[in-house]
């Protein structure tokens, strides 16, 4: 190797030629040419639309000699080293701007981007509601539903099963005890649908006007027993008080009041008041009737069937007496004339 000798030249990196040596008197044999990189290529596999779980294949190329090394960038962070980055499965998480990178000794070269833009159908939808305490009666109430999806979904709200708009949101300015219900919503595009989970708006409110029930709906009769109640649309359930009319002292509690042998001086105006933690209202005033006591009934009854059955009897007894009268009075003045016409 004695004879062996050795030239070297010094290029920029950012020089696009390329250089090859041959032994002086041998220009005709020169070797093989080094160069930096060349224009770099990107191709996608497959074309066209890119589904969520399909494979898809990045592969970068370029003209280099001495051999190039490669670089993948991935919204302009390095991801691997290879000349190729292949998705088995790819997701929705692997979308973004892609390039490569091609470099060797005597330069470096960088490829255009490239968008993969990976379309799914929508994910689970998930449902909010705001403001997310208590919904109270009269409250302006939204329901917000969400999904991710590419292309973008359209949404379908349902109550208790029906269709009820097409929305991404429900809007109550003042919401009413009648919304209260089941809701859901679906997110759909192009790949498919996907359902939320329901939830259940349950809308609060104060007691409506009570109603109040009297049984026996008949007139009342001293010494029997008389039972109230009361029923109003409440939510929470309401709770029941009841009062007689200018008596400060509640009656009773609770929806039922039952009165047992009820007496004169308890009639009156009763009303029961319902409330809930939402408020409360009063019931309309009931007048309670008293008739008589049922033993006194009776006895008139059983009186006035007397009475009419004497009736006859009397008028019998005092038409007989009448005749006997007539007939004792007549009798005893025919002799007399009889004696008179013997004179």
């Amino acid at each position: 190797m004695d004879g062996e000798t050795s030239s070297s030249l010094r290029v920029s990196v950012e020089d696009n030629n390329s250089y090859s040596c041959a032994v002086t008197g041998y220009e005709d044999y020169r070797s093989p040419p080094v160069y930096a990189p060349k224009v770099v290529t990107l191709s996608l596999t497959p074309t066209g639309d890119i589904r969520e779980n399909s494979r898809v294949t990045l592969t970068c190329s370029s003209d280099a000699n001495p051999a190039a090394t490669y670089t993948w960038y991935k919204n302009g962070k390095p991801l691997n080293k290879n000349t190729q980055i292949v998705f088995s499965s790819i997701q929705s998480s692997d979308s973004g701007e892609y390039y490569c990178e091609v470099e060797n000794e005597l330069g470096r070269r960088t490829s255009r981007s490239i968008s993969i833009d990976v379309k799914y159908a929508p994910k689970l939808p998930s449902v909010s509601v705001s403001p997310s305490s208590e919904v109270v009666e009269g409250s302006s109430v939204t329901l917000t539903c969400s999904s991710d999806a590419n292309p973008a979904a359209t949404y379908t709200w349902y109550k208790n099963g029906k269709p009820l708009n097409k929305n991404a949101q429900i809007v109550f300015s003042s919401i009413q005890s009648s919304d209260s219900g089941e809701y859901y919503c679906e997110a759909e595009n192009e790949l498919g649908s996907r359902t939320s989970r329901s939830i259940f708006i349950d809308v609060k409110y104060a007691p409506k006007l009570p109603s109040v029930s009297v049984s026996p709906s008949a007139e009342i009769v001293e010494g029997s027993s008389v039972t109230l109640t009361c029923i109003s649309d409440a939510n929470p359930a309401a709770n029941y008080t009841w009062y007689k009319e200018n008596e400060d002292s509640p009656k009773a509690s609770g929806q039922i009041f039952t009165i047992t042998d009820f007496r004169a001086e308890q009639s009156g105006n009763y009303y029961c008041e319902a409330q809930n933690s939402r408020g409360r209202q009063n019931s309309t005033l009931n007048l309670i009737v008293v008739a008589g006591n049922s033993t006194t009934i009776m006895h008139i009854i059983w009186l006035t069937v007397v009475v009419l059955m004497l009736i006859p009897l009397l008028l019998l007894s005092l038409w007989a007496r009448k005749k006997k009268t007539l007939s004792s009075t007549t009798e005893p003045h025919e002799p007399v004339e009889r004696e008179v016409k013997k004179v």
